[in-house]
């Protein structure tokens, strides 16, 4: 633990005698580069705030031991909340290849039958969109 403690409160300076603290900036930070399942499914919430749902597929490539190349396709759940959600809203569909920020999040829910269900998704801070411009 002493060790964690040490890391968790180190500097470091960098250019122009700014201090940052290193593991605290990594602490539960997830960065994504992918391609969207879906458009996002947007919902305004009672309370005003918009929230946007939407998944991401990122994808691996390799060769296996008999030379033939392999890839393996990982699916995102990711919600984005306020300006990020009109972003996604906005500019967003299928396909679009991009690029985020954001902090995972474990939550748990009770299905129609009753029974306990765990879900962990990525809740997106910054979006950045990739690729070719399209035409609007």
């Amino acid at each position: 633990m002493a060790e964690i403690t040490k890391f968790r409160t180190a500097s470091v300076k960098t250019q122009g005698s700014t201090k940052l603290k290193v593991m605290y900036a990594l602490r539960n930070k997830v960065q994504l580069i992918g391609n969207l399942g879906a458009k996002p499914e947007v919902k305004t919430l009672e309370s005003g705030k918009k929230m946007a749902t939407f998944s991401l597929a990122t994808s691996e490539s390799y060769r296996n031991a008999s030379g033939d190349k392999v890839t393996e396709t990982q699916w995102h759940r990711l919600v984005a909340w306020g300006k990020v959600a009109d972003i996604a809203e906005k500019y967003l569909d299928k396909g679009k290849e991009i690029a985020i920020e954001g902090k995972l999040v474990n939550r748990s829910y009770n299905d129609k039958g009753g029974n306990k269900k765990y879900i962990s998704e990525v809740q997106v801070s910054e979006l950045l969109m990739l690729g070719a411009k399209t035409a609007q």
